[in-house]
């Protein structure tokens, strides 16, 4: 999903920062970061001459996306952070990076002096879009509670108007016991078993990188996370939704004998929206 783009302007060439959402299923993979796209005029038309895709998951660039498409890796290891290190090209590779998008005639007549004087405005842009672009949720906690050591399930019925149904949220308290004023219950995995659009996140309130079932292999979410939850996976779905420790401290024998309770009122829940 894309929102307000910031423009900078460089004579022959412009630079363009966005803050961009992807789901799964729906777009390449569940992710969400900034997209800094060199603009150009080519073939009497403005084209994007490079693109740079700074994401949580995908970190990679591409020469001449309308054109040649060639899609190259950012080594989240060896480079480093992907904005400082696209920054870092632009500076002192531009020309050479034009020239293989195959755009030799706008690399000549770039004026690196007024992309040197542009090129902190766009990093800072792309920083602020990348911290406060990012598009998280914050649902309710459940109407129905089940507490699991370390979580607790949270099940309600969610009406959209036209969608809705079961929701089940994994929610963790990140600061403080649940008696102290300063508690912070915080939901890590959420999954909307909806009619038309059921999906579920990883880490609704941080990573929030959102996952849409193909109803086609899926017809029934609420068994397909049931089962998830009877094989295990809660573990390496709460580590990938960012939160290791509350991972580490899950009891999964806790875990396995709420599952018949959670399984039977979900299930005693489910049919009061569907009918």
């Amino acid at each position: 999903m894309r929102r307000d783009r910031s423009r900078f302007e460089a004579g022959e060439i412009a630079f363009i920062v966005w803050h961009e959402q992807w789901d799964a299923n729906i777009h390449r993979h569940a992710d969400q970061g900034v997209i800094l796209v060199v603009e150009g005029e080519a073939g009497g038309k403005p084209v994007p001459l490079l693109r740079f895709h700074c994401f949580d998951v995908e970190r990679s660039y591409v020469y001449a996306p309308e054109g040649k498409n060639r899609i190259c890796r950012i080594d989240p290891i060896a480079d480093g952070n992907p904005i400082g290190w696209s920054v870092r090209q632009l500076r002192t590779r531009l020309p050479e990076m034009l020239a293989a998008a195959g755009y030799e005639e706008i690399a000549a007549r770039v004026d690196l002096g007024r992309v040197a004087a542009i090129l902190g405005d766009v990093e800072r842009a792309a920083r602020d879009a990348f911290l406060n672009g990012r598009r998280t949720v914050k649902h309710n906690r459940g109407t129905e509670i089940f507490e699991a050591g370390a979580i607790r399930f949270g099940l309600e019925m969610r009406d959209l108007g036209d969608d809705g149904g079961l929701a089940i949220h994994v929610l963790s308290d990140l600061v403080g016991a649940p008696s102290d004023a300063y508690a912070e219950e915080t939901e890590i995995l959420a999954f909307d078993c909806f009619r038309e659009l059921p999906h579920y996140h990883y880490g609704p309130r941080n990573k929030n990188h959102r996952i849409y079932w193909d109803k086609t292999l899926v017809p029934d979410p609420l068994e397909w996370t049931l089962e998830r939850f009877r094989a295990g996976k809660l573990r390496p779905m709460i580590e990938a939704a960012g939160y290791p420790g509350v991972a580490a401290d899950l009891d999964e024998d806790l875990i396995a004998s709420l599952l018949p309770a959670i399984e039977a009122k979900a299930r005693e829940m489910q049919p009061k929206e569907a009918g």
